[in-house]
């Protein structure tokens, strides 16, 4: 912990409801700003933050917390004597598998967004910058240069999960049901809560593992009948795609995707606490990709992703949000809704970086890569026919996809009647 004053810190579950673990304690020291940390010199986005390997030599400086039982997303709060509050999450994952669905929460895509030290991938993705940016929009090829190219380089230093990660805090008084406001939360922890409290409300027991787990083999996917992700699970390493094509397509297992621009990148992890990333040298942008044959940058190294996820990002409908259409209203997913073919769902969304509907933020649709086997079920009524896709299909080794392609989709669970319903069915099925 880094503080500049003496602080209060506690253990909540972050569920349908909020709930506080236990309080752990108040915090300072004998000596002046003692709690305030001492980071490394040089650039600590590659190497981390390293709290307290300097100055805490004795034993009772350092404490450590052991993680409750029950496994799911907990948040520690600090909060300040002047008020000052901050909270960060916890991936609490089982100490053996409880349940028959797993689901991961995106920790690698939120180091990718993470610019705490001055870079993720996409701010000096390449290399910090030898000055401090003191303008952007003056200094920054992002803002200067209409020709600029996201990704352009060769190779990307790495990006370390040892830092603290300002995206990811959730207000003190925030509920689940209440509005995501600011451009981050959207895609990250704070919408992944959305759908973990969600499936609290529902009934679904649920097992939650960090995405690194799937990586290092401590999630063992043939312990479970479903794995579920969601939000923005953009950056995934080779291992863990393939691992799970092969649980999909080989084992019968079931995947429920729902988010949107997922798979997307992969990353490459350099040790448990360090990644690169590769972009590619074509810029990273759909149109760059897409003149040379490409539908994602996953598909430069290896494949496109909607080989397993049925459909794959692409730039029409970006940063905009809308309700879906129902195209095939005698499918199953709609089981109890009452929709029929034309009829519009998914209008009520907490995701206010980009408002309208439950597709919405970064949209997926079906590509010459989809399965022959996928049945367009829904889409999105995002401009240029950037709509979400909504697929569902059998794997040849008795598996089965089902796929939303909206980062927006968790944010509209809690509040959106026909979201919830749809969802709910296919858990229950693939459950069975």
């Amino acid at each position: 912990m880094h503080s500049d004053e003496a602080f209060k810190l506690e253990l909540w579950r972050y569920g349908w409801e909020k709930e506080l673990v236990r309080p752990i304690g108040w915090y300072d020291e004998h000596g002046p700003r003692a709690t305030v940390q001492i980071t490394p010199d040089g650039d600590y986005t590659q190497t981390g933050v390293r709290f307290n390997s300097q100055g805490y030599a004795r034993r009772p400086h350092k404490q450590l917390i052991t993680a409750p039982e029950r496994s799911g997303l907990y948040y520690l709060h600090a909060k300040g004597e002047s008020g000052a509050f901050f909270s960060f999450p916890w991936i609490v994952a089982p100490a053996r598998p409880q349940a028959s669905l797993a689901v991961l929460a995106a920790n690698i895509n939120w180091n990718c967004y993470n610019n705490f030290g001055g870079r993720s991938n996409y701010i000096h993705a390449d290399g910090l910058a030898p000055t401090p940016t003191l303008n952007a929009r003056l200094e920054l090829n992002r803002y200067t240069d209409p020709d600029h190219i996201l990704f352009a380089a060769d190779y990307y230093p790495p990006l370390s999960f040892d830092r603290p990660e300002p995206l990811n805090h959730i207000d003190e008084r925030e509920r689940i049901t209440d509005p995501i406001e600011g451009r981050s939360n959207c895609h990250v922890a704070p919408a992944e809560w959305r759908f973990f409290g969600w499936l609290e409300r529902e009934g679904f027991d649920y097992d939650l593992y960090a995405e690194t787990q799937l990586h290092d083999g401590s999630l063992d996917l043939d312990a479970y009948r479903v794995l579920a992700v969601s939000a923005h699970p953009e950056y995934w390493s080779a291992k863990m795609y393939f691992a799970l094509k092969e649980w999909v397509f080989e084992r019968g297992g079931k995947l429920v995707y729902l988010g949107g621009n997922g798979l997307n990148c992969e990353v490459e992890f350099l040790d448990d606490s360090t990644i690169t990333i590769h972009n590619g040298p074509y810029g990273g942008g759909f149109f760059h990709l897409q003149k040379r044959g490409y539908e994602s940058r996953f598909h430069i190294r290896h494949e496109s992703e909607a080989n397993l996820l049925g459909v794959v990002c692409s730039e029409t409908g970006l940063m905009t949000g809308a309700p879906y259409r129902t195209v095939d209203p005698e499918h199953w997913i709609f089981a109890g809704t009452e929709l029929n073919k034309g009829d519009l769902f998914g209008e009520n969304c907490l995701h206010m970086r980009c408002p309208g509907g439950a597709s919405g933020h970064e949209t997926d649709k079906m590509s010459a890569s989809s399965p022959t086997s996928a049945r367009l079920l829904a889409k999105g009524l995002n401009p240029d026919d950037g709509g979400a896709e909504i697929v569902c299909f059998d794997t040849p080794g008795g598996g089965q996809v089902f796929s939303v392609g909206s980062i927006s989709w968790p944010a509209a669970l809690p509040v959106d009647g026909h979201v919830s319903r749809i969802t709910r069915n296919v858990l229950q099925r693939f459950l069975e």
